[in-house]
């Protein structure tokens, strides 16, 4: 079915969608790897899991797919140069690792040691979908800190909620 929608149209109309940014790394006999990603969500509590999109042309793709686990680390407002470094502005992997602290995780996953959140996942499908792999994993881990303010990303820009925006509805 064609929607008339252009692949130009919707990327644009998908800018204006204000999301967390997150390294998606991996680490396992496959080898090591991480990518930027917004696009990441809860699936269900029960279990804990959740999906992680990545694009299936990626060099990195099969090694996750391999590696059968991967690790969502959510960023700060300080992050943002390690956003655009795995993000494809360094191309080597090493380097990228460099740029920040790592903890070892029991699964054998590394999460950035001052991430606002880190989620450790084993995959438990992968899906194709149009250019993108959905990686759907079952949450092992969470290592959590409470300080800091989350990098968004918005109209192709880094933002930030510079303090608590309060609740809503009362």
């Amino acid at each position: 079915m064609d929607t008339g929608i252009s692949r130009a149209e919707f990327r644009n109309a998908m800018a204006r969608v204000c999301a967390p940014v997150n390294v998606i790394t991996t680490k396992g006999a496959a080898g090591r790897g991480g990518f930027t990603a917004t696009a990441m969500c809860s699936v269900t509590d029960e279990p804990p899991t959740l999906l992680v999109c990545m694009n299936s042309r990626s060099a990195q793709s099969g090694l996750f797919i391999e590696n059968r686990r991967f690790c969502v680390n959510v960023l700060t407002q300080e992050h943002k140069a390690l956003a655009a470094s795995f993000a494809g502005r360094e191309a080597d992997m090493e380097a990228r690792y460099a740029d920040a602290a790592w903890t070892d995780l029991p699964s054998g996953n590394q999460a950035l040691a001052d991430a606002i959140v880190s989620f450790d996942c084993r995959l438990t499908e992968a899906r194709l979908v149009g250019t993108h792999n959905i990686l759907i994993g079952e949450v092992v881990d969470i290592r959590c800190r409470r300080d800091g303010h989350a990098l968004l990303y918005f109209d192709r820009n880094y933002v930030h909620v510079p303090t608590q925006a309060g609740s809503f509805g009362g």
